[in-house]
């Protein structure tokens, strides 16, 4: 007989993104749209991911380039083109009810956002915390590096004040984003988002919800497998006897 499937175990999604990825915003909203459409949506379990995507980057950046302008200076495009791509990006997002506002933009530093993401993790808020990062970098232009915004951030995500303020003056959950990023290199993962689905399935960049939801179905059938399955039967003994 077929071996019998292990049931009522979540699917876990894995989502490496980092807190100023304009296409991880758009991703984030682009796999709630997937799990509202998917049957299984109560059991399946999300798990956010570090990924700073520059990992050298100063608390604060210098505020005189715009958005454009450092972007054009990054990738090594004239300022006209950078522009041009924001400004689809914000069509995009509008799209998906999000307001992009490169012009507010404060770039910076994401470690202990990322450390704060952590912690939300262990308190049950994990997405609450980076629903509230992700809203206060691309749409109110608030500095994410700043340790006094961070604390506020958090207590409007649902994080203790005082816990998390402790968190940022201590080296807290340093390792864990350590591990991510590590984890994230052994993996292959050179751009964000990129969601793992059942530890397996991995799909690149903010994908339409309709790609993320069949990579959601395709997950849960995986995860629901038979442990073992049955090539061939044939005579055999067994406790009562034999065929």
């Amino acid at each position: 007989m077929p071996a019998t499937a292990v049931v009522g175990m979540n699917v876990k999604v894995e989502i490496w993104s980092d807190v100023v990825c304009p296409w991880c915003y758009i991703g984030k909203r682009h796999l709630e749209q997937a799990l509202d459409k998917f049957a299984h949506k109560d059991e399946v379990e999300i798990v956010w991911r570090a990924f700073e995507l520059d990992p050298g980057a100063p608390k604060l950046r210098d505020t005189s380039q715009t958005y454009a302008e450092r972007i054009a200076k990054k990738y090594g495009t004239p300022t006209e083109v950078a522009q041009q791509r924001m400004d689809q990006m914000v069509q995009t997002a509008a799209r998906d009810g999000l307001e992009f506002r490169f012009d507010r933009v404060q770039p910076g530093n994401t470690f202990d956002a990322h450390r704060l993401i952590h912690l939300g993790h262990e308190r049950g808020v994990q997405d609450a915390v980076k629903e509230r990062l992700l809203r206060a970098y691309m749409t109110e232009g608030q500095p994410i590096s700043d340790r006094d915004v961070l604390v506020t951030l958090a207590a409007e995500a649902g994080l203790d004040a005082q816990e998390a303020r402790a968190v940022l003056d201590s080296e807290r959950y340093t390792a864990e984003v350590r591990q991510d990023e590590a984890t994230a290199r052994e993996l292959g993962i050179s751009g964000v988002p990129f969601f793992v689905l059942g530890g397996r399935i991995g799909v690149s960049g903010a994908q339409p919800a309709d790609v993320l939801l069949g990579a959601l179905d395709k997950a849960w059938s995986d995860h629901h497998k038979p442990a073992l399955e049955t090539y061939a039967e044939g005579a055999a003994c067994g406790p009562d006897g034999c065929d």
